[in-house]
């Protein structure tokens, strides 16, 4: 209890940040300040991290960031949103924050552990770790995550469009990557309660991909840009964001974690000719 009490006075500090910065800033520039206020959260939450001397503080901002920008927006003064698409989207952001976040809860053990990439980092620094932690740590997902929000501008608050036929596809998309997510990690949840050391999973979606809930993850923001376009086509530049988490998962996230399966694990090259990493396949008999 005593680390997640930590955890919430950090990001209630953090909180408190983002809102005295949109309120001194005025409410002339929306995306501008819903920025700023972001990126001085995230260094409320880097302070905290590095005086707990644990960079997993981090961990729970992927999925608070975007409830909190997209309820910001979505109350500006003068919004004209489709109220259909605005209900749709902001219900569709806060499961996917509550479900993301939960399942970080209760998989964390606590202050006295830290994700095992931080301390490849804090060991394989080549620059001083609080500057490695500040910029690859906490403020690169911290723009990776505000450039996938930018769809929510339009969806949110000046997107008057109708809601209609790309809005149904957007619903389909994101409700389909956040119950892919879910199912995702319930299964491997399950798994690992029962795996030996060096086991595999190789049961329900995991047997048709290997990265079953990333796919998820980045069909997630995909869908939250298909809500932005729907509300305002001159939108479509928003594509960044998906685009740039998309990249960071390919080019990133999976082959760190790819690497580190090869390690651990016997068995995991031949799996990894049998299953791509994103694409489903049929799994072999």
């Amino acid at each position: 209890m005593r680390s997640f009490a930590w955890v919430a006075v950090a990001y209630a500090t953090a909180l408190l940040a983002a809102l005295a910065t949109v309120r001194v800033l005025g409410p002339d520039s929306p995306l501008a300040n819903a920025f700023a206020a972001d990126l001085l959260a995230t260094l409320v939450v880097f302070a905290f991290s590095m005086a707990l001397a644990n960079s997993s503080m981090y961990d729970a901002y992927w999925s608070v960031a975007p409830p909190a920008i997209g309820l910001y927006w979505a109350t500006l003064p003068g919004a004209e949103a489709a109220p259909a698409r605005q209900l749709v989207v902001l219900a569709l952001v806060f499961a996917w924050g509550v479900r993301l976040t939960w399942n970080w809860a209760r998989g964390w053990p606590g202050l006295h552990h830290e994700d095992w990439r931080y301390r490849d980092l804090r060991e394989n620094a080549h620059a001083p770790y609080w500057l490695v932690s500040l910029t690859g740590i906490h403020y690169f997902p911290t723009l990776q995550v505000f450039l996938g929000c930018l769809p929510l501008y339009p969806a949110l608050a000046f997107g008057a469009r109708p809601f209609g036929v790309l809005d149904l596809l957007a619903l389909a998309v994101t409700a389909g990557a956040i119950a892919l997510e879910t199912v995702a990690d319930e299964q491997l949840r399950a798994f690992n309660r029962a795996k030996q050391p060096g086991d595999i999973c190789h049961s329900g979606v995991w047997a048709w991909l290997r990265h079953p809930n990333y796919l998820g993850e980045i069909g997630f923001w995909w869908g939250l840009w298909l809500f932005g376009v729907a509300a305002g086509p001159g939108w479509w530049w928003t594509v960044i964001g998906p685009l740039a988490i998309t990249l960071m998962f390919v080019l990133a996230s999976i082959p760190m974690l790819d690497r580190r399966s090869l390690a651990r694990r016997p068995g995991y090259a031949e799996l990894m000719m049998e299953r791509s990493a994103l694409v489903p396949r049929r799994p072999r008999r």
